[in-house]
């Protein structure tokens, strides 16, 4: 009889478990803390915001290490940036009060939506969730009978109280200022200016460097809601900001909305399967595309700092903050496929922000405070053909095409800079590479960056790629002679094509190779004299548009796979502090390929154009449970706001955009038993594998709405069109499926049937 009731008991535990994990969203499978701790440079964040809003917060700590939280948040004004405002509650001696304070913290809780934390120094809890521009704190004090303080922070700005209400802006540079609109629904006893550690009363506004003020809370209130709202125009548009959004100070029904908007997002990629923590790390990956870019729109208006001025949007929201050197590879297209609408309202940004500088150049890396002009190469022209040859309208291409061609014709091509074109430029466009310093040879050219070198491999091969995508624009305009110059410039890698080697290889201005040259060690920090942030055998793949060249120098089908697995295999050749401290960008390392930077991204993919994709399959699968995993060191480095997450959430589904700009995509091997992908045009793509299990990678046959497809890829169109594709699977490679020379992926263009 005990046995009896044991396993009846086992029976309903595992029925209730099915329904537990049946009842679970795909928010419910993010983990904002993935990547939290770095392998070597910047870590992950768990950022709470909603898709794409422009407020973002996450804790005040170097990272998930961070023995203690510098007070708390209130706005994340960039990408990886530090916060806007501070927030310090606290109950005690206000003699010697810093204006932010440290906390030791415990119990924290970090949803996209929602932040719990108890600040277990003093006692006091926190609850917190966000809108789109304003937010909510809830804030527990542990003692009643102790008067109780909100300090509010600007680092460098104006802050003022008015009853319950607190007020004030930052200045993040010369011209772009962010602004406080905050009100509590407790009513203060007092309020004052917090100055040399005393709280004066009398004084109700500061400004200056740390401007701070007090809000004071008579004993017998344990519970104080604050709620607020941001802008980039005004403190009253702030104010209008937290009105609009915010009725009330209920805290959990507004991150209970938050979690509906991320539910809705996240749903437009169904995934089934039985490996948990897959759909973690697809889901997190997911939410880290959706972080950038952000929207500045408020109200049907919006400050640009690209010129420092206000402007009406149009009915076309504005967005900004987007390092597209790490973005254009497969964020941006991931877009097109799930959020045209917006794709098209931040390509309209882009041009926006070229018509607004002072010369018609299309940005690099558009921040709130402008663009930076970081790295190399000018890939929102990329992100531009690529959305319109997938048949996404509404934004200015004539526009759009010309920022493009002025940002790589007149701007200088030397890395980090905005200065105009100089004698390197003259001398690429004159004789089509970058020239390279010889050994020893001091640099003389000011457009040239102290730190990030020349770069002349990484400028070429990079510069060579955007030509290709103007070449695809013109085309489209009708700019005949601007098609065939730039679609003949598209080929300049050829010239540092090293033919003894197979290695793309820096040259003098001579035309000369430099010699001694190592591939692996050689060009300093990063190999920034040659390339960037990689060294040679990452770059050497990076040949985007025309893969189907690069095989031929590399002497043909065999030899091309036979040197890609020569990469996986090769040594990094030294010990691991002295590989890192040369190459920091350069982690989660198989042999001297690299799964933490982004011109690495598309290289597993490669082995498909060869005619042997069951190797593209192992090796996706292998890099993603080799380096993605659903733990505090499970990305391999610098995620950058959706840059390597996009990779990420492509690859589990069994397909990537190796080549932005032409509208198809390489088949990987999908990670789930079922995708279904609700599609930005309102139809729905199926993805499902046929005995199915979670080691099962290798593909053995594919249909295509009951078609036999024995191809490496498929179009764009054929996405959109919605339908079923169905794998066979299975645990040893069929070599035989999609290996024909017919089968391969497209290179420099489209087979003309499929456009």
């Amino acid at each position: 009889m005990m046995r009896f009731k044991l396993l009846l008991l086992l029976f309903l535990l595992n029925i209730f478990l099915f329904s537990a994990l049946a009842q679970q969203q795909p928010v419910d499978y993010v983990n904002p803390y993935m990547g939290n701790i770095s392998h070597l440079l910047v870590p992950t964040y768990p950022t709470i915001h909603l898709p794409n809003s422009m407020l973002r917060v996450y804790p005040e700590r170097d990272d998930f290490t961070g023995n203690q939280l510098n007070g708390l948040p209130m706005m994340v004004t960039s990408h990886r940036g530090r916060s806007a405002f501070n927030l310090s509650p606290y109950q005690g001696d206000l003699t010697g009060l810093k204006k932010v304070i440290q906390y030791g913290y415990d119990n924290e809780v970090a949803k996209p939506y929602y932040y719990e934390v108890d600040l277990d120094d003093q006692d006091i809890g926190v609850r917190y969730a966000p809108s789109h521009q304003s937010a909510i704190y809830a804030l527990t004090f542990p003692d009643a009978a102790k008067t109780a303080y909100l300090v509010f922070n600007s680092q460098n700005g104006q802050m003022k109280v008015d009853g319950r209400g607190v007020s004030g802006c930052q200045s993040l540079d010369n011209h772009t200022v962010v602004y406080l609109y905050a009100e509590t629904e407790e009513i203060p006893s007092s309020a004052g200016v917090l100055s040399d550690g005393k709280l004066d009363v009398s004084r109700k506004e500061v400004s200056g460097e740390d401007a701070c003020v007090v809000l004071s809370f008579m004993k017998g209130i344990s519970d104080v809601h604050l709620r607020y709202g941001i802008s980039f125009i005004s403190v009253a548009q702030a104010k209008k900001n937290l009105l609009r959004e915010l009725s009330d100070y209920n805290v959990l029904a507004l991150a209970n909305k938050g979690r509906d908007l991320w539910n809705k997002t996240l749903g437009k990629m169904e995934v089934r399967g039985d490996d948990a923590n897959a759909k973690t790390v697809f889901y997190t990956s997911v939410y880290r595309t959706y972080e950038r870019m952000i929207c500045l729109s408020e109200d049907g208006h919006y400050f640009s700092a690209f010129d420092g001025k206000v402007h009406d949007d149009g009915g076309i929201p504005f967005y900004t903050d987007d390092w597209v050197w790490d973005t254009y590879r497969a964020t941006h297209p991931l877009r097109v496929i799930f959020e045209p609408e917006m794709e098209v309202a931040m390509l309209t940004s882009y041009i926006r922000m070229a018509e607004q500088m002072d010369q018609l150049w299309m940005p690099t890396f558009p921040e709130v405070t402008g663009d930076s002009r970081r790295m190399n190469s000018n890939h929102a022209v990329a992100a531009l053909i690529d959305a319109y040859n997938k048949g996404l309208r509404g934004f200015d291409l004539e526009k759009g095409y010309q920022a493009c061609k002025n940002a790589i014709t007149e701007k200088t091509l030397a890395p980090w800079s905005g200065k105009k074109a100089g004698v390197l430029d003259q001398f690429f466009k004159d004789h089509g590479y970058f020239p390279a310093l010889a050994n020893g040879e001091k640099e003389t050219v000011p457009e040239v960056h102290s730190w990030e070198r020349r770069q002349p491999v990484a400028v070429t091969l990079g510069t060579v790629y955007d030509e290709w995508c103007l070449a695809q624009l013109a085309k489209v305009l009708g700019k005949k002679d601007d098609y065939q110059d730039f679609l003949k410039r598209s080929l300049n890698y050829r010239l540092l094509f090293n033919k003894e080697t197979k290695f793309f290889h820096p040259k003098d201005s001579l035309g000369h190779f430099i010699e001694p040259f190592d591939y692996t060690f050689s060009g300093g920090i990063g190999a920034r004299d040659a390339y960037d942030e990689n060294n040679g055998w990452v770059y050497r793949w990076d040949v985007q548009h025309n893969i189907a060249d690069l095989i031929q120098l590399m002497g043909g089908k065999d030899d091309f796979v036979a040197e890609l697995e020569r990469m996986f295999s090769t040594s990094i050749g030294r010990g691991k502090p002295d590989f890192y401290h040369q190459f920091g960008d350069l982690s989660g390392n198989v042999g001297e390929f690299s799964m933490a930077n982004e011109p690495a991204l598309h290289i597993p993919y490669l082995y498909n154009y060869a005619g042997q994709p069951w190797r593209t399959q192992k090796r996706i699968r292998n890099l993603l449970k080799e380096w993605f995993r659903n733990d505090l060191m499970g990305v391999p480095g610098d995620e950058d706001g959706g840059g390597m997450s996009a990779f990420v959430a492509f690859s589990s589904l069994g397909f990537y955009p190796v080549t932005p700009g032409l509208p198809m995509y390489v088949i990987g091997s999908p990670v789930f038993k079922n995708a279904t992908l609700h599609l930005g045009n309102g139809k729905i793509f199926i993805m499902e594998c046929q005995n199915y299990a979670p080691e099962n990678k290798f593909i053995q046959s594919v249909t295509l709405n009951g078609k036999v497809l024995n191809k490496s890829w498929f179009s764009h169109e054929q996405l959109m069109e919605g339908g079923k594709m169905i794998f066979v699977m299975g645990r040893k490679p069929n070599k035989q499926w999609a290996s024909g020379a017919d089968d391969i992926p497209p290179s420099f263009e489209m087979p003309s049937s499929k456009l």
